[in-house]
């Protein structure tokens, strides 16, 4: 099984080019690519509310941020995709709930709920969205072999 581990992201200046990997990443034949959208409301006809997305160029604390990355290629034996959080933003939660995640760098793997880590004065607490530290998701055989895939995030601009 192939691991592909995307670098640590930054937010640096405030853009959201920090957020993506420098370049796509291959892991064993699989190529990623990544983009963050920026998820704003807004008031439409009808009392309604619009959903828009936009393509993240400045980011500001508080900004939800949707994260994409679309791989495609193919693996025999399926693979896990690593990606650290950047420490700006505070997970918010999966498009499709696949992924899994660690709350203490990477060493431990779970469903939130499943999880816990030690509070300012050393209690156990059940672990919460902001104490993510990491998300991982396995890509099994069948669909690594379809050829392309996307897994999707959400976070919070801290």
């Amino acid at each position: 099984m192939v691991k592909a581990v995307f670098p640590a992201m930054v937010i640096a200046g405030a853009t959201s080019a920090a957020l993506l990997p420098a370049s796509a990443h291959a892991a064993g034949g699989v190529h990623f690519a990544s983009d963050v959208f920026v998820e704003r409301f807004q008031p439409a006809p009808g009392g309604r509310t619009a959903r828009i997305l936009e393509r993240a160029d400045q980011l500001r604390p508080g900004d939800r941020v949707i994260f994409v990355v679309n791989w495609s290629g193919r693996k025999d034996g399926g693979f896990t995709v690593t990606n650290p959080l950047p420490r700006t933003i505070a997970f918010a939660g999966g498009a499709d709930g696949e992924q899994e995640v660690s709350v203490d760098g990477g060493r431990t793997w779970g469903s939130l709920e499943e999880l816990s880590v030690r509070d300012a004065y050393g209690h156990m607490r059940q672990a919460h969205a902001e104490d993510v530290t990491h998300l991982r998701w396995r890509i099994p055989t069948p669909q690594a072999l379809a050829g392309t895939g996307q897994m999707t995030w959400r976070g919070v601009v801290r």
